[in-house]
């Protein structure tokens, strides 16, 4: 569409003169990931609202998710939307913050965020560092390139090619393991990583389908490539050993789909991207 296209850009240009904890890049050593600051303390119930508000990390530049509109500069999509509606039934505000891939895990160590809503993938070894909800979104990881680019149709096909990826996610993981010949080529946001694509810095950009549908929106010269290689479960992310807190999380999501407001919120916000159903997950 020609008004995400124009939004992604105006998004980007956004994006490039912003700083700070609320939406620019971590802090850390150039080219990775910040050293985590453990906070004691894990945030509860009763400690969001002593404080007034919900704070939530949440992606600024994925369309349906988590995207900053820049006509209004409101964070709008799906993510942002769960994080309003556990604030409601906590009582208190929604505090948006952007969290990118690389600083979700910090983020809630240091206590910047009661929650992380960012298109947060669930796996075995996240899971040692903190605590997920039940996953309420299955997304699978898949490749964007040039309608015109036939050398790219599988994941293989990624070996010996620049791939443009965000850095600190699952994706950046899951083209190491499956095309460890392939040129990573990071970045902090996948506007970044989707620009590089459009100019001829990487061949391919490889991520979660429901992330590219917004980058192919944007860029019309670009399509899906073959099928998608992994199953992920987006999970909302909490500092481990937040009991009371998982299990409000997991009660308002349940409480979301019984009533409706899961399917209306997912047909708003990501409907248009998706064939899938609009139904919550099984709990595990």
């Amino acid at each position: 569409m020609k008004r995400i296209a124009t939004m992604l850009g105006l998004a980007l240009a956004l994006a490039a003169c912003t700083s700070g904890p609320g939406g620019g890049s971590p802090a850390g050593p150039a080219g990775g990931s910040p050293t985590p600051l453990i906070v004691e303390g894990v945030s509860t119930p009763q400690s969001i609202k002593d404080k007034g508000k919900l704070t939530c990390g949440v992606k600024f530049d994925v369309v349906g998710f988590g995207f900053r509109n820049p006509t209004n500069s409101q964070i709008e999509g799906f993510d942002a939307d769960i994080c309003r509606e556990i604030a409601k039934e906590l009582g208190v505000e929604a505090e948006l913050i952007e969290a990118v891939s690389a600083n979700r895990i910090p983020f809630l160590n240091e206590r910047r965020a009661d929650l992380i809503i960012s298109t947060f993938t669930i796996n075995d070894e996240r899971k040692t560092q903190i605590d997920f909800s039940r996953p309420y979104y299955i997304a699978g990881q898949s490749i964007l390139a040039k309608i015109d680019n036939t050398e790219i149709n599988s994941i293989e096909d990624l070996n010996g090619k620049n791939v443009c990826s965000a850095e600190g996610s699952t994706s950046e993981t899951n083209v190491r393991e499956k095309a460890p010949e392939a040129e990573l080529v990071l970045f902090k946001t996948y506007t970044e990583a989707g620009q590089a694509l459009n100019d001829g810095r990487c061949d391919a950009v490889s991520t979660d389908d429901v992330i590219l549908f917004g980058l192919i929106d944007a860029y019309p010269d670009t399509e899906l490539k073959g099928e998608p290689f992994t199953t992920e479960e987006y999970g909302i992310g909490m500092k481990k050993g937040s009991t009371e807190l998982k299990a409000l999380v997991d009660q308002v999501l349940a409480d979301m789909e019984e009533d409706g407001r899961f399917a209306q919120l997912w047909e708003k916000n990501i409907g248009e991207y998706t064939t899938k159903e609009p139904e919550l997950p099984p709990a595990p």
